[in-house]
C-alpha cells in the first residue's frame, strides 16, 4: 500500500493521528529507489503510523496542515537531489524541467528546500514535535560548507534549518533508533549517524576549526574538511564537534555499514512501484520510468572521485545485497501489470562493484592514505566480476523476463584489473546487456586535470575501448560507447579543453555534442579545490574557471562547431547527461 497522503486515507486505515509525517520536494513515487517511501515502510513495517505530505505549497497551510501534527516527529527531505541541483544549472540558470515533479515542470520544489519546508512547518505548527532533517541535501551540509549559490561558506543546515535532528547518510536503521528513543522519551544523543545541537562537548569528540574560523580562512576550511572527510567511516570516525555561534554542532560516527540482510530487508518490503494517485492525477513522473522496473544490487562506492558525493552520502564500504534476495525482487517485477518484460538496470552506484570487498577494509576500515582504485587499483582489492556473472544469468532465466539491461556506471579499470573473470564479466555485458550504447566516463584525458577529478589516466581507457569493439565485432552486434566529459573542473583550463578535443577525435572517434560543465556541490574534494584553488591531496595550487562566460566557453569547445563528419560518437552518437549516477 502507499503512505497515507490524504486525511481521506487516514480514515480509510483508521488512524485518528500519525506518529511521524514525512515531507519530500519530490512526488510521492513508492519505490525502494526513493528515499522517503523506503524510511516510511521501514517504521510503519516496526509499528509506527506514518504519512507523507509531498512537494508542499510553500505559499499557504492547505498541504502542510492536512494529515495534522505528528506525535513523535516530523521528517524534511528536499527530495532524491538537492533541490539547487535539481532547480539550477551549472550557469546558474533555472531549470524548466524536474524528473520527480508530475508533469514534468519545474514549478514545485523550492530552492533550499530542506529549509523551506522546516520553515514551513515552524510557520503553521508552533512549538512542535522534532524536526529531523535527511536526505541528500541535508548530509552533504551537515558540517559548515562552501555554498556555489551563494559564493560563500554556510553554518549547518541544521543551525539555519532550527531543526533538533539530523540524519546523515542513507538514515534507515538509525530513523528507527531514533524513533524509537523519542517514543520512549530518552534522549537520542549517542545515537550513530545523528546531529544534534549541544551547548557543550561531550568527551571523547573532536574538535573541528569552528564555522567562523573556517568561514574567514581558506585553508583553515580545508583543513577542516579533510578532518570531517577523514572521520566517515563507520570503523574509525570519531564524533567531531564544531562552533557555530554560541553552541556547537555534534556529529556522532556515522552509522555502520549495512549487513546483506539487513539490506535485503529494506528492499524486500512491499512497494508499489507507481506515484502515488494524488501525483498521478497531475501527470507523468518521469523518474518512474528509469526506476520502476530496475534493482538495486548494492550501496557505497569506493570510487572516491573527487566530484562525486557518493563516498560522503553512502560511504565508501560496498553493502551489498544477497543472490537470492535480488531474485525474489525480480520475480516480484514481472507480476507487475505494467511490467513488459525489460529490467531496465541491475546495479548500484558503480554495477561492477557488486560481490566483493576488501577484507581489511571491512576489519579495520578505509585506508588514510591511499585509495582503492586511484591511481590505480590497488592490489588489495579482490576485484571479482563472478558473482555479478551469476546474478544476471539468473534473472536473466527467470520467467518473463526478456531483456535485462546494466545502465549504472561502469568502471572499466577494474574489468581490466579482474584477470579471471574481467573479459568474462564484459562479454556477458556486450552479449545481453548493452541496450545499443554502453556508457562509460573517463571523464578528461589530461593527465593533470584527472589528478584533480581523481580518475585514471587514458591507457586503460583506451585498452577496454578496443576490447569493448573487439567482442562487440565476435558477438555480431551494432553497439558503441558513449563518454561522460565534464568541463571547467577545477585544474582545467580552455587550453585543457581543446587538448581534449583533440585526443577524442583521435582517439575516440568522435566530437561529443554534449558536456557537462562542473558543479560545485557540498561536501566533496572538487568543490573544495574550486573554493580554495589548490588540491588538497597534493597541496599544489590549481587553475579554478569561476566565471560563467569562461565556464560556457570550455563546453564550447567540444560542443561548438561540429564538424559534419565527426557528429556524436562511434555511431555518431555524443555523450549526454545519464539518468543514472555516473563513475
Amino acid at each position: 500500500m502507499f503512505l497515507p497522503a490524504t486525511r481521506a486515507e487516514l480514515k480509510k486505515l483508521g488512524w485518528k493521528e500519525l506518529d511521524i509525517i514525512l515531507v519530500t520536494g519530490d512526488a510521492y513515487i513508492d519505490s525502494p529507489f526513493i528515499g522517503v517511501a523506503v524510511i516510511g515502510k521501514l517504521l510503519v513495517a516496526a509499528g509506527y503510523r506514518v504519512g507523507i505530505i509531498a512537494q508542499p505549497n510553500v505559499e499557504t497551510k492547505t498541504d502542510i496542515t492536512r494529515l495534522g501534527e505528528p506525535r513523535l516527529f516530523w521528517g524534511i527531505s528536499g527530495g532524491s537531489i538537492d533541490s539547487l541541483v535539481a532547480n539550477r544549472t551549472a550557469s546558474g540558470r533555472k531549470r524548466k524541467r524536474d524528473d520527480y515533479t508530475p508533469g514534468g515542470q519545474n514549478t514545485r520544489r523550492p530552492d533550499r528546500a530542506v529549509l523551506i519546508y522546516a520553515n514551513l512547518i515552524r510557520k503553521y505548527f508552533k512549538n512542535t514535535k522534532p524536526l529531523v532533517l535527511g536526505g541528500i541535501e541535508a548530509s552533504l551540509r551537515r558540517v559548515a560548507h562552501y555554498d556555489y549559490w551563494s559564493n560563500k561558506v554556510r553554518k549547518s543546515i541544521l543551525v539555519d534549518a532550527k531543526a533538533e535532528y539530523l540524519l546523515y547518510g542513507m538514515a534507515e536503521y538509525s530513523v528507527l533508533a531514533l524513533a524509537d528513543c523519542l517514543k520512549k522519551e530518552i534522549s537520542p544523543n549517542r545515537l550513530r549517524g545523528l546531529c544534534y545541537l549541544s551547548p557543550e562537548v561531550p568527551d571523547e569528540t573532536l574538535l573541528l576549526p569552528s564555522y567562523a574560523e573556517a568561514a574567514a580562512d581558506k585553508d583553515v576550511f580545508s583543513r577542516m574538511f579533510m578532518e570531517f572527510y577523514r572521520h566517515n567511516d563507520p570503523v574509525t570516525a570519531q564524533p567531531l564537534a564544531q562552533q557555530q555561534d554560541t553552541r556547537f554542532l555534534i556529529q556522532n560516527p556515522p552509522w555502520p555499514t549495512l549487513s546483506s540482510e539487513e539490506l535485503d530487508r529494506i528492499h524486500e518490503l512491499e512497494f508499489e512501484r507507481e506515484a502515488h494517485p494524488v501525483d498521478a492525477e497531475m501527470g507523468k513522473v518521469k523518474a518512474l520510468e528509469t526506476i520502476r522496473f530496475s534493482l538495486a544490487t548494492h550501496r557505497g562506492c569506493y570510487g572516491e572521485c573527487n566530484f562525486c558525493a557518493i563516498a560522503v552520502h553512502q560511504g565508501r564500504t560496498i553493502s551489498r545485497r544477497s543472490i537470492p534476495s535480488i531474485i525474489r525482487e525480480a520475480k516480484q517485477l514481472t507480476r507487475h501489470p505494467a511490467f513488459k518484460g525489460i529490467i531496465n538496470d541491475v546495479g548500484g552506484p558503480t554495477a561492477n562493484m557488486f560481490g566483493f570487498e576488501c577484507t581489511k577494509k571491512l576489519s579495520k576500515g578505509v585506508c588514510r592514505k591511499k585509495r582503492c582504485l586511484f591511481p590505480a587499483v590497488c592490489p588489495s582489492m579482490p576485484i571479482d566480476h563472478g558473482p555479478q556473472i551469476a546474478l544476471l544469468r539468473g534473472i536473466r532465466k527467470i520467467k518473463g523476463v526478456r531483456k535485462v539491461f546494466v545502465a549504472s556506471g561502469i568502471r572499466y579499470d577494474m574489468i581490466l584489473a579482474d584477470q579471471k573473470n574481467g573479459r568474462r564479466y564484459l562479454e556477458e555485458i556486450v552479449r545481453y546487456h548493452v541496450s545499443g550504447q554502453m556508457k562509460i566516463a573517463p571523464e578528461h584525458c589530461v593527465d593533470s586535470v584527472l589528478d584533480c577529478m581523481g580518475k585514471p589516466g587514458t591507457k586503460d581507457l583506451l585498452k577496454f575501448r578496443r576490447l569493448f569493439y573487439s567482442l562487440t565485432e565476435k558477438a555480431k552486434l551494432k553497439q558503441f560507447l558513449t563518454y561522460y566529459i565534464i568541463a571547467a573542473h577545477p585544474g582545467c583550463s580552455r587550453k585543457d579543453m581543446q587538448q581534449l578535443k583533440s585526443f577524442a577525435l583521435k582517439e575516440l572517434k568522435i566530437l561529443p555534442r554534449q558536456v557537462q560543465i562542473f558543479t560545485p556541490t557540498p561536501s566533496t574534494f572538487s568543490t573544495l579545490m574550486y573554493w580554495t584553488g589548490k588540491n588538497p591531496l597534493t597541496g599544489r595550487s590549481c587553475f579554478v574557471e569561476r566565471s560563467f562566460q569562461g565556464r560556457e566557453q570550455q563546453k564550447q569547445v567540444l560542443t561548438g562547431g561540429v564538424h559534419k563528419k565527426n557528429r556524436g560518437g562511434d555511431k555518431k552518437l555524443s555523450a549526454g547527461r545519464s539518468r543514472h549516477r555516473r563513475k
